[in-house]
C-alpha cells in the first residue's frame, strides 16, 4: 500500500521545514498544500513532493479514491499564524473550521493527524504551560490564541477521532525558511537582519517590574527539533492528544542577543525600545513548556539549546547566498 503524506501549510515555515525532514528521511510521496501558490512564493524548491494544491483544492482531492486508499498521515501546519490579526471571521474559517474538516475526514477514514495548536493558547501563563491543563479554563490574550485553543477544545470531546491525533503547541519556533514570515517572523531572524548594517541591537523595553530589560523570558525551540519530533509521532505513535512543542527551558531575550552576537563576532550593543501600545496588551513576559507529558510517552529530548541553534542558523542559513532548508 502507498504511504502518502498530506502537508498543509507547506509553502511556510514549518510546513516547509517538515517537507524538508520528510525528504530526509526518504519521503516524497508528499501531497503538498498552501493558500499561497508556487508562483508567489516558493519555499519547496529544493524539495521533492508530488503535487501542490492551493488550499481550497484539497476537499476535491480528499473525495477521491486514490486519497482514501493512499493517504495515511495529514499534518495540518496551514493557518492564519499573526498573533496580530482582528478579523474573527478570518480566523474562525482558517484556523477551527479547517481543522475541524480535517480531523472528521480523518476520523471517517481512518487516517493520522497531526495539526498546529499553540502556546498562545496559555495566554499570559497564569495557569502554567502544561498541555494536560484542561483547555476550558485558559485564557488567551488575543484572537490567534482563542482561534486556536478551540480546536483543542473540540478535539478532544469527539467520540470519533482518527486512528492517531496530534494537537502540538508551538512555542517560539526560529529558524532556516522562516523568511516570508514578515512581521510573524522570530525575532532572531530580524535581529540578525539589524545586525547586518548596524551595530546595535534594538529590543523591547520590559514594562513588568518583575523583569528587568531583555530579562522577558520565552521558550525558543529550533526548527529542526520540531520537525524531528513530528517525524518521531509518526514513528513511535504516542498516545493520542495535545503537546507541547517547546525546548523546556525560559531563556532571555538578552541569551538570544547574546548569542547572535556571538556568531557575528560582534560586541554586544542593545538600544532599548518602546513596546507599541498594541503589543504592551497582550505581552507574554514569561513562556516554558512543559514537558513532562511528552517525557512520559518516552519521546526523545531537544538537541538545539539556544546557542547551538543560533550559530547553526546563522553560519549554515543565514550568512548564506542560499539559505533555504
Amino acid at each position: 500500500m502507498k504511504f502518502m503524506i498530506i502537508v498543509t501549510g507547506a509553502n511556510g515555515f514549518i510546513g516547509s521545514a517538515i517537507v524538508w525532514e520528510l525528504n530526509q528521511a526518504g519521503f516524497e510521496d508528499i501531497i503538498a498544500v498552501d493558500s499561497v501558490n508556487l508562483q508567489t512564493r516558493n519555499l519547496l524548491q529544493k524539495r521533492k513532493y508530488t503535487n501542490f494544491y492551493e488550499a481550497s483544492e484539497l476537499w476535491s482531492f480528499l473525495a477521491t479514491p486514490e486519497a482514501k486508499k493512499s493517504v495515511s498521515w495529514i499534518i495540518h501546519m496551514g493557518a492564519c499564524s499573526s498573533t496580530t490579526e482582528t478579523n474573527w471571521d478570518f480566523l474562525y474559517a482558517n484556523n477551527f473550521q479547517y481543522t475541524q474538516r480535517l480531523f472528521e475526514w480523518c476520523s471517517q477514514n481512518q487516517k493520522s493527524l497531526i495539526y498546529a495548536s499553540s502556546a498562545a493558547t496559555y495566554g499570559a501563563g497564569e495557569n502554567g504551560f502544561d498541555d494536560t491543563y484542561d483547555s476550558e479554563k485558559l485564557k488567551p490574550l488575543n484572537l490567534y490564541g482563542d482561534s486556536k485553543v478551540i480546536m483543542d477544545r473540540w478535539a478532544v470531546k469527539q467520540k470519533a477521532q482518527p486512528v492517531n491525533w496530534y494537537g502540538l503547541k508551538f512555542f517560539n519556533v526560529f529558524g532556516p525558511n522562516e523568511y516570508e514570515k514578515e512581521s510573524m517572523a522570530s525575532v532572531a531572524f530580524k535581529s540578525y537582519n539589524q545586525l547586518k548594517t548596524a551595530d546595535q541591537l534594538g529590543l523591547f523595553k520590559s514594562y513588568n517590574s518583575l523583569y528587568k530589560d531583555g530579562e522577558q523570558l520565552r521558550d525558543f525551540v529550533y526548527v529542526k527539533d520540531v520537525t524531528r519530533w513530528i517525524k518521531e509521532i509518526m514513528d513511535k505513535k504516542p498516545e493520542n492528544g495535545i503537546y507541547n512543542m517547546g525546548y523546556g527551558e525560559a531563556r532571555s531575550w538578552l541569551d538570544m542577543a547574546k548569542s547572535l552576537f556571538a556568531a557575528l563576532k560582534k560586541p554586544l550593543k542593545i538600544n532599548w525600545l518602546e513596546m507599541p501600545e498594541p503589543i504592551k496588551s497582550q505581552y507574554q513576559y514569561f513562556t516554558k513548556a512543559n514537558m513532562t507529558k511528552w517525557q512520559s510517552q518516552k519521546m526523545s529530548a531537544p538537541e538545539w539549546p539556544l546557542e547551538k541553534a543560533i550559530e547553526d542558523y546563522v553560519v549554515n542559513y543565514l550568512s548564506k547566498q542560499d539559505p533555504w532548508l
